[in-house]
């Protein structure tokens, strides 16, 4: 089946449109060029503010202008990851889709349903003359995905809207009224180089499914970078070791899939034997269940570059055995809810220097902190510099506001069931934007995504259409002013 035979055709066809448009973050150039045409041409009132957001206005169709004016919201970005053995260049090309049964998907790499299916739905809204709505401002924002710069940069007084809603929630059967705030937590550090006294050998680590660093932190999935530094610290026990070189992981907000090191070590054979017959059995055994394709291969090799010394290497292998990954605190208020996380999202040494990244989410800002410092406290015993940055603050729940309400009545009326009413471990923009705009009602919903931030991102075909007659029935809906 091709793109263009699935319903709501609309919904696709902007999609389509959308994908053919590079939009990586902190690249958003082209797609901002793109939105802002858009608009344009439907002749509605289109600006761009100083940080890069489109803001698109259209008038309240008949009958509708005296509902609370809204505002609809997405953002531009997407994570750009692919699969090792994919060719593809995020900044050029578009991305290539294709139909699977009941799924839309992507070849080799991420698909940018999160969050495009939500652009494209706004955009649907925007050119159709169909659909009753309130006064309408569509709200695109850029750089979610990696720093949040859009929403904390958009200024009070650029919307008048009264109450929000984001189209960047995953479950089509859930109404979120809550998000995380985070924080970025970078280590650094430069070492001297010299000549390695051993044998060289290549560590890698791959085929782990990845995910998302806040949604699917709780999933027990592996990271490629804390399975390394359990394989290194093992090493430590009866080798010398130096290191030369790891590249592990990407981006803050995806569970790192891969990692490569490569060492010295006294004795490559028997440090291969020992890792082979030792840690390697265990970490795949532990795995076995949830990472089917997790592979670790240990082989010797040849490096002319020049490794750390054995001080500084084993400084940073404990490191890397000791910083917090994965969930750090549940909510003792809302079942189920992780409340604070840490991931370790990637380890680059290179020519000496060093560097850390990671991304530390909280649902409340002390929880937040108490990550960050733990990560310091390591990090800064071992030597280490430590930089915070990007803090953004969490969007604390209000489930009772009238606009809950009526996104619960529709759903159940409209679905025969309850749908679930939650707050959600991800970094959604509307606490940044409820900050400058604390008057504003808001609420997250959207289609059902799996594997967002990994190139196995899947957007269900039948959930949108789901998500779409949902959204048309919420726009009549609107509470009257």
């Amino acid at each position: 089946m091709e793109l263009s035979n699935i319903e709501p055709q609309i919904i696709w066809k902007n999609f389509s449109k959308l994908n053919a448009v590079p939009r990586s973050s902190k690249k958003e150039e082209k797609v901002i060029a793109f939105i802002k045409e858009f608009g344009e041409n439907l002749g509605l009132e289109t600006t761009v503010d100083e940080v890069g957001n489109v803001i698109i206005k259209k008038p309240a169709t008949p009958e509708m202008e005296n509902r609370k004016s809204i505002v609809m919201q997405s953002h531009l970005d997407m994570v750009c990851q692919k699969n090792n053995d994919v060719n593809f260049d995020f900044e050029t090309q578009g991305i290539q889709m294709e139909v699977d049964g009941d799924w839309v998907k992507a070849k080799g790499t991420t698909l940018g349903a999160d969050n495009g299916l939500g652009v494209a739905t706004i955009m649907s809204i925007l050119e159709s003359s169909d659909i009753p709505h309130p006064d309408l401002e569509a709200l695109f924002t850029i750089d979610e995905e990696t720093g949040m710069t859009g929403a904390l940069g958009l200024k009070p007084g650029q919307l008048t809207g009264q109450i929000l809603l984001n189209l960047d929630t995953e479950e089509d059967d859930e109404i979120d009224i809550g998000c995380a705030g985070g924080i970025d937590v970078t280590v650094t550090q430069n070492y001297s180089t010299e000549t390695s006294n051993g044998q060289i050998v290549r560590i890698e680590v791959k085929g782990l499914q990845g995910g998302h660093s806040g949604m699917d932190i709780h999933k027990g999935f592996g990271n490629a970078n804390i399975i390394m530094g359990r394989i290194l610290y093992k090493a430590l026990e009866n080798q010398n070791v130096q290191l030369i070189s790891i590249d592990g992981g990407s981006l803050r907000n995806a569970i790192p899939r891969e990692s490569v090191a490569l060492i010295s070590v006294r004795n490559a054979g028997e440090f291969i034997e020992n890792v082979t017959n030792g840690i390697k059995k265990e970490i795949l055994e532990e795995f076995a269940s949830v990472e089917a394709h997790l592979q670790i291969n240990i082989e010797n090799s040849t490096s002319s570059e020049k490794a750390l010394s054995v001080d500084d290497s084993k400084k940073i292998i404990l490191v890397l055995k000791s910083l917090h990954n994965g969930v750090y605190r549940m909510s003792p208020d809302v079942k189920d809810l992780v409340e604070s996380s840490n991931n370790v999202a990637r380890v680059e040494l290179k020519e000496g220097g060093l560097k850390i990244l990671n991304l530390s989410r909280s649902s409340v800002d002390s929880s937040k902190d108490s990550v960050a410092e733990q990560l310091k406290s390591v990090s800064e015993l071992a030597g280490m510099n430590i930089e915070f940055s990007g803090s953004y603050p969490g969007w604390k729940p209000k489930p009772g506001s009238e606009i809950v309400q009526v996104l619960e009545k529709i759903y159940t009326e409209k679905f025969a069931e309850k749908p679930h009413v939650v707050a959600c471990h991800a970094g959604l923009e509307c606490g940044i934007i409820g900050a400058n705009y604390p008057e504003m009602e808001m609420v997250s919903y959207g289609p059902t995504i799996r594997g967002a931030h990994s190139p196995d991102e899947k957007a269900n075909i039948s959930s949108t259409q789901k998500f779409w007659s949902f959204t048309k029935d919420i726009l009549a809906n609107i509470p009257l002013k």
